[in-house]
C-alpha cells in the first residue's frame, strides 16, 4: 500500500518552543502521542528533563523527544526506520536548530538496540506501532545491552486493548494512565 503524502502537525506544549507547530507526515501507522497524554506525561517528568539524556526509540513524529528538547534536555537520540518519516523529523530538527543537541538514527530499533550504547540514557520512550510485537522484542534488548543510566525512567505507550507488556521484576510503576485507545505507564528502572 502506498503511503499518503498529506501532512498534519504536532504542537509543542511547553519550554523554549512552546506553542510551536511542526509538520508531521500523514503516513500509515504514524500515530503521534496526543497533546492530552503528552501534557500528563511531561507534568510527571518536569523535574527529570533538564539536563537529561533521552532516547526516543520509535520516534515517528518525534513528539516526545522534541518536547524533551524544548524543555531543556541535554541530548535526545531519535530512532526511526522509515525514511520518509525520518526525513520529516530531520527537517523539524533543522527548523528548530536542534541538530547539535540531537541525533537521528535511521535504522530498525531492534537492530540499534542489539548493540551497546556509548552511554546510558536517563529517559527512554517506547511508543511502537500498536498491535505490533515490538515491545516484546525491545524490552529485553534495552536491559541486556545497558541502555539505561542509573535511576532511569522508561515510558511505555500501548493500545489499551492490549495486555500489559511484562517488564523486568526490578522495574516499578512510577505513574500510569489511560486515555481513549491508549494506556501509558512510566517505570522507574
Amino acid at each position: 500500500m502506498k503511503a499518503r503524502t498529506k501532512t498534519n502537525s504536532i504542537r509543542l506544549i511547553a519550554g523554549k518552543w512552546r506553542g510551536r507547530r511542526l509538520p508531521v507526515l500523514d503516513h500509515e501507522g504514524l500515530r503521534p502521542t496526543t497533546d492530552r497524554v503528552r501534557e500528563t506525561l511531561f507534568n510527571w517528568l518536569m523535574h527529570d528533563i533538564p539536563g537529561a539524556r533521552c532516547l526516543d526509540v520509535f520516534s515517528g513524529s518525534g513528539a516526545l523527544g522534541l518536547e524533551c528538547l524544548s524543555r531543556g534536555a541535554e541530548h535526545v537520540s531519535f530512532i526511526e526506520a522509515d525514511r520518509r518519516v525520518a526525513a520529516q523529523l530531520q527537517s523539524n530538527l533543522s527548523l528548530l536548530g536542534a541538530e547539535e543537541s540531537s541525533d537521528l538514527i535511521r535504522q530498525s530499533a531492534i537492530n540499534v538496540l542489539r548493540r551497546k550504547p556509548v552511554k546510558g540514557f536517563d529517559l527512554v520512550f517506547l511508543d511502537p506501532p500498536f498491535d505490533s510485537t515490538l515491545l516484546t522484542q525491545t524490552l529485553p534488548l534495552l536491559v541486556e545491552n545497558g541502555w539505561f543510566s542509573e535511576n532511569a525512567l522508561v515510558y511505555v505507550e500501548q493500545a489499551s486493548k492490549q495486555d500489559i507488556e511484562p517488564v523486568p521484576d526490578s522495574w516499578r510503576v512510577y505513574k500510569e494512565g489511560k486515555a481513549g485507545y491508549c494506556r501509558y505507564t512510566l517505570y522507574s528502572v
